[in-house]
């Protein structure tokens, strides 16, 4: 994936931040985001029971030497860390695997909303077909945040307590671009 991350974004209520690509430097800083997360979005996040975010996780999202996933870090104009997000492609490149944490007290200013879209569009200049996310079916705010982005709703066929949200992008077609397999679910991200 190429490295044209850094963006600085505005909310629809006026919340203004920066985006950028996460490095290894960052792994402080996103430990110290965790303790602002609750242990319900934990679980959320990382689709187990964990109350706490390990450093073998910690390292891999803040890794740059993995071409297939790209982590995102958006900062407050005071520095704090708002939102961690990662994008990770699929075998054929064509897909990619999204998800997003927000901190507790940084809800409902429509953060989420705008990093996901930040994150729709770097994929689509990037020229994935579509973008996928793995909710918990108890996880009400994003599934309603996704599918109010367009996204569609599938079920996992592997697990009936998660949901799989797709959208489908404009990316830039290719001679030789096959057709997605949609029985195909990817969970790399977890």
């Amino acid at each position: 994936m190429l490295e044209d991350t850094d963006d600085d974004l505005t909310t629809r209520t006026g919340f203004r931040f920066h985006v950028r690509q996460a490095t290894p430097q960052d792994e402080a800083i996103v430990a110290e985001f965790f303790t602002h997360v609750s242990p319900e979005d934990i679980r959320f996040r990382f689709l187990s029971g964990m109350k706490t975010v390990s450093h073998d996780r910690l390292v891999a999202m803040t890794r740059v030497n993995d071409p297939r996933v790209l982590n995102f870090l958006a900062f407050a104009p005071n520095e704090t860390l708002l939102a961690v997000a990662m994008l990770a492609a699929g075998k054929d490149a064509q897909r990619g695997e999204v998800a997003l944490t927000i901190r507790n007290d940084f809800k409902h200013q429509g953060i989420s909303w705008e990093m996901l879209a930040h994150i729709c569009r770097y994929a689509e200049r990037h020229n994935f077909k579509s973008i996928e996310s793995l909710e918990s079916r108890a996880n009400h705010a994003a599934i309603e945040l996704e599918r109010d982005m367009e996204f569609q709703v599938v079920d996992d066929k592997d697990d009936p307590t998660v949901v799989v949200l797709r959208r489908v992008l404009k990316a830039q077609p290719s001679s030789d671009d096959a057709p997605l397999d949609d029985s195909e679910v990817s969970h790399m991200l977890r």
